[in-house]
């Protein structure tokens, strides 16, 4: 069977129906965002019509039965910071690469998704905003692209992590108003605070309404406090490529300072997201996360490169032009000398497995950190993130081993494992 996109599948078992019109889905068991609904049925038409228990859905229209027998239900995915996927990068500036990076997601569960830029040039960077503003407006043909995460290239040289280091700047008025030129697609915005112009840039995001993030920073938390005042609310990829106490001590003199990461488990305002692959962060350090920030301020995410579905070997992180040369091994991208990480090579279904595996967080709190709390944060959870009715019926079929099973966008199934 092939869907609408072209991808092969195997024959649709015979829980999957692919008519997109009046679907109820029985037997489920529904990730709602406080509990699990066990013999759920959910109606749909496009959106989300009712949710109700055994037969308790009443409706007018004769709806195509989907029998999900006992298999989850959950929203789709909502992925904040992710660069690349089978083969491709975001930062190619091709239309090719964009939708083969959102197909590629897709598959993994993830419905709707920011693609994130790196350290690059100017013109790259104006490349892959005109991709944006194309595949937000049209669509992508995989995953729906909320509008771009434009995280490269202002950042700390030193906290720069796997990204090039000969196009890191800081922030001119000059450039960055081209970039705010495409504010209709942009949706969140990077800057390390401590850079000269970080706060101009900030507020210049602000007044067009656009989201602002601190990362790839050494900023101290008197730093940190700051930029919350000019309109700084999230942090990216808690614990990585961030200033703390130890990184700070060297170069500062007593009484020590906190930096990024004590500023962003303190401050209740902020908002964050980690990397939940197995390999950038212990068991503990997802622990003390959880407890500190609650489900509600922190999003799974994927920061996943091109590597993603791809045979273990060299990669360029960022564009085919000027990119950095990277290795995915051992299930994990890392930098040539083995020295240290380069980002993901998963999607949002090994992320959230994974997660709960390692924690035993409850399921329905891992799936809202990788739905409604991303959502939220992208400013779009009155639409999506969760399974309400009025919502858009942006699903995830799982299996008791959180495989995905199905992916349904905007009521039509789109993908079948």
């Amino acid at each position: 069977m092939c869907s609408k996109f072209g991808t092969t599948t195997k024959a649709a078992p015979q829980w999957l129906r692919l008519d997109m019109v009046n679907l109820r889905f029985t037997n489920a068991t529904v990730v709602l965002p406080d509990r699990l609904q066990t013999g759920a049925m959910v109606e749909i038409s496009g959106r989300i019509r009712a949710i109700g228990q055994g037969a308790s859905v009443d409706s007018a229209s004769s709806p195509i039965l989907v029998d999900l027998d006992g298999k989850y239900l959950a929203p789709g995915f909502l992925d904040l910071h992710v660069h690349g996927g089978a083969g491709h990068d975001f930062m190619d500036g091709t239309a090719d690469a964009f939708r083969a990076v959102c197909r590629a997601h897709l598959r993994h569960g993830t419905t709707s998704l920011t693609p994130t830029t790196t350290v690059a040039r100017h013109d790259q960077h104006l490349a892959f905003l005109e991709c944006c503003r194309r595949f937000k407006n049209n669509g992508s043909g995989g995953a729906r692209v909320l509008g771009a995460h434009f995280y490269g290239p202002y950042f700390a040289l030193e906290a720069r992590g796997c990204h090039p280091g000969d196009t890191v700047r800081a922030p001119v008025e000059q450039e960055f108003q081209q970039y705010l030129a495409y504010a209709d697609c942009i949706n969140r915005a990077t800057v390390a605070p401590e850079l000269p112009g970080a706060e101009a840039f900030v507020r210049a995001c602000r007044q067009h309404g656009i989201g602002c993030n601190a990362g790839h920073t050494h900023a101290t938390f008197e730093q940190m406090e700051a930029a919350l005042s000019w309109g700084v609310t999230h942090v990216d990829h808690l614990f990585c490529a961030m200033s703390d106490r130890a990184k700070l001590r060297q170069s500062q003199t007593y009484p020590m300072r906190g930096g990024v990461m004590e500023a962003t488990l303190f401050f209740d305002q902020l908002t964050t997201e980690f990397i939940a692959d197995g390999k950038h962060l212990t068991r503990e350090l997802l622990l003390l996360a959880h407890k500190i920030k609650g489900p509600d301020r922190l999003a799974l995410i994927t920061d996943c490169n091109r590597a993603l579905d791809m045979p273990d070997g060299e990669y360029l992180f960022g564009p085919k032009d000027g990119g950095e040369l990277i290795v995915k091994r051992d299930g994990v991208g890392i930098m040539p000398d083995g020295q240290s990480l380069a980002s993901s090579v998963v999607g949002m279904d090994h992320c959230v497995r994974t997660f709960h595996q390692l924690t035993g967080v409850p399921l329905y709190e891992v799936v809202r950190m990788a739905s409604l709390t991303p959502a939220r944060i992208a400013g779009v959870d009155k639409d999506l993130g969760s399974i309400e009715p009025g919502k858009s019926a942006d699903f995830v079929v799982l299996d008791q081993e959180l495989r995905v099973r199905a992916v349904y966008l905007a009521g039509e199934l789109v993908h079948a494992a």
